[in-house]
């Protein structure tokens, strides 16, 4: 009788340490997890951040191209009236 009551508390213990062991596991994993997304968005929020700066720089350069366009139209509107006058 006495072999079979140190069986049973063998296997419960085993089997108690089996199911600590997988929700250990389990808990381990989802906090890599969450560790790797975090990391993944602070890349994330490094490129969005370098996408609006280029964005802000794309834009100052557009408009000062917008700018000697329309210097240019200015001074070409002035040499058509110049050759204009002179036919």
């Amino acid at each position: 009788m006495s072999q079979n009551a140190d069986t049973f508390l063998l296997l419960t213990i085993l089997t108690l340490v089996t199911i600590l062991l997988i929700f250990g596991m389990k808990y381990f994993a989802a906090a890599r997890q969450a560790q790797q997304r975090l990391a993944h968005e602070g890349a994330y929020q490094e490129l969005a951040d370098k996408a609006a700066v280029a964005q802000t720089a794309g834009a100052a350069t557009l408009a000062k191209l917008e700018q000697d366009v329309k210097e240019m139209k200015t001074k070409l509107a002035g040499i058509e009236k110049v050759l204009h006058e002179v036919e």
